[in-house]
């Protein structure tokens, strides 16, 4: 599936004004610019998209107050509008969908076995995606049926993906786009499939990780004419702020026998570091962009949107990193996570009452996901409580982004706190 055409942003005053606001930062944020004439373009990927039932019952509650009716009124809309002007601004916004996509009306599952109203796609798009990745542990939870009915309703709201498919011949198709002149491929892998065996009669359907097969698939994308490769892979371990030994190893080893040019990795449910490892940007895990756990610990809450400048030099591309903070708001809820601890983990948690909400919080919030920095900076109705909370996670997020050295490449926020 080749994008013949470049990808085009409509830019909005105040879409621009977000990205050239605070710490001196122009759209990248940093201060290196390209030479005029050098090829340029901007990247914009976030973690996981995972609709649980409480977002699902909170956009049916938007989709009521605009007066919609009907078992299918779902909207998704204004839960993900807060990353728009990010999202929007980018030649290329990737994202990672992690359920399998149901019927309208439903009926909906959640853990173990995901299936979620596919009106989470138009919202997707809306906010200014252009691919999907598709492979995860959930991808299979619904067979080879449940896969056919996701990428179909991709296909539908014009959302190009990678990572599962319907045939061979679709799995042997490289995702290209072209982006402003440049033909950028996207690859996307996950580790398995909670236990589930992609059929022998249908190998197409998932992608599993293994390094042979990754290299593989950015040789295919370079035959087919990619100038540059991307991958999104879904790796490492739940509730864990720390890359585990198997995700630092297999980043090496991309990073110094393949052209890879960038890795966006998801799964955590956390965010994790970006590091720089052999010229190579390597986002273990961006976090969750979307989700509601049952049990929210303020961490599953937090994600980070990474923004990549490319910028080709001679025969090479330079990349350039940056990150926006986000965070779920969750109504009526506070969350006692030791803040020295970043990498708190909920399964070694004693018991539900470590990380359960407290009372106390402001009833009227809604789940609304959030450009933490621009929040602060544009929203005067923000109670002190939700600023604190804001400011935590936006310092949480930026050292654990730098745990792993990286402001030594120029890793930071792509706008700060005011």
């Amino acid at each position: 599936m080749t994008r013949r055409t470049p990808l085009r942003r409509a830019t909005t005053a105040g879409a621009l004004a977000l990205l050239l606001t605070a710490t001196g930062c122009g759209v990248l944020g940093g201060g290196d610019t390209a030479s005029e004439g050098d090829v340029t373009f901007t990247v914009a990927a976030a973690g996981d998209i995972l609709i649980h039932p409480q977002l699902t019952e909170q956009a049916r509650a938007d989709a009521a107050a605009a007066g919609q009716k009907g078992e299918d009124a779902i909207d998704f809309g204004p839960i993900m509008a807060g990353i728009k002007p990010v999202i929007s601004k980018a030649d290329l916004a990737i994202c990672h969908l992690e359920p399998v996509l149901g019927e309208p009306a439903g009926p909906f599952e959640s853990y173990p076995d995901f299936l979620v109203p596919p009106q989470i796609a138009t919202a997707i798009k809306n906010v200014g995606y252009d691919t999907c990745s598709t492979a995860s542990n959930h991808t299979l939870d619904h067979g080879p049926e449940g896969v056919h009915r996701t990428l179909d309703v991709l296909d539908e709201a014009g959302i190009k993906h990678t990572g599962s498919a319907r045939s061979q011949k679709e799995a042997d198709t490289p995702l290209i786009v072209d982006v402003k002149g440049v033909k950028v491929a996207q690859i996307a892998f996950s580790f398995g499939f909670n236990g589930r065996e992609v059929p022998e009669d249908q190998p197409w359907l998932a992608n599993k990780t293994s390094f042979k097969a990754i290299a593989a698939a950015e040789r295919a994308a370079r035959a087919a004419g990619a100038e540059v490769v991307i991958l999104s892979i879904h790796w490492g371990r739940e509730n864990r702020a720390n890359p585990s030994g198997s995700q630092i190893q297999l980043a090496r080893r991309i990073a110094d026998k393949t052209g890879i040019n960038l890795v966006i990795g998801h799964h955590s449910h956390v965010v994790q570091p970006m590091e720089k490892v052999s010229g190579t940007w390597v986002a273990y895990s961006l976090g969750n962009q979307i989700a509601r756990h049952d049990i929210p610990t303020g961490l599953t809450e937090e994600g980070a949107i990474g923004w990549f400048e490319f910028t080709r030099r001679g025969e090479k591309w330079d990349v350039q990193a940056r990150f926006v903070p986000t965070l779920v708001e969750v109504p009526g809820e506070e969350f006692d996570v030791p803040e020295h601890d970043p990498s708190f983990d909920l399964d070694a948690a004693e018991n539900a009452e470590d990380v359960a909400p407290a009372p106390g919080s402001s009833p009227e919030r809604e789940h609304r996901l959030v450009d933490v920095a621009e929040a602060m900076r544009s929203n005067g109705k923000l109670d002190d409580e939700q600023r604190a909370r804001y400011r935590m996670a936006f310092q949480r997020t930026e050292g654990t982004m730098l745990n792993r050295g990286a402001a030594k490449d120029g890793l930071k926020p792509l706008q700060g706190l005011p």
